[in-house]
């Protein structure tokens, strides 16, 4: 899973992917795995469980990181709309480190738009994929949307979208 870059560090709630607590993307996987949203939340210190994710994500064999390495941020915000990136991520790089990678999933439109010029593929529509190759190994770009609560779209139609290509590409 490729997202664009984190939100300004003053937002994190922990030093790991989708840190922000009013980013959503932890209560879809609780939702989609434990029909819970709040599995991954650590009520009691208001931040996501960073050890139960890191165990859980290893086990299903999901890969995060993002789509650019550097970038600057023209406003004070996690908005991608305001993000100028600076240098991109080495996805070929991480794609060889990961031979068993069969699928990528954007989550929003900057990484989607990032991805798409860097394979030269079509972009697919949000919650379907486009098939592509990389050095012969058959792949599908998924289109997932953004887990951020300013994407105006409920949380339960995030979740479905992400437990279909989940169902998919892990077999649940």
């Amino acid at each position: 899973m490729l997202g664009s870059f984190p939100p300004p560090k003053k937002r994190w709630s922990i030093d790991f992917f989708y840190p922000n607590m009013q980013n959503d993307m932890w209560r879809i996987f609780g939702l989609v795995f434990f029909d819970n949203k709040d599995y991954f939340v650590d009520t009691a210190h208001k931040r996501f469980n960073k050890p139960l994710l890191e165990t859980f994500l290893r086990e299903k064999g999901v890969a995060l990181y993002d789509t650019a390495c550097a970038v600057n941020r023209l406003q004070d915000n996690a908005s991608d709309k305001f993000l100028e990136v600076v240098e991109h991520t080495d996805i070929d790089g991480l794609l060889h480190q990961l031979p068993h990678c069969h699928a990528i999933v954007t989550t929003g439109q900057k990484a989607t738009d990032t991805l798409r010029a860097h394979f030269a593929v079509a972009e697919p529509k949000v919650g379907q994929y486009v098939d592509f190759e990389f050095e012969g190994r058959n792949m599908r770009l998924y289109r997932m949307p953004s887990s951020s609560r300013a994407y105006p779209l409920a949380l339960e139609k995030k979740t479905a979208f992400y437990r279909t290509m989940l169902e998919c590409e892990l077999g649940i």
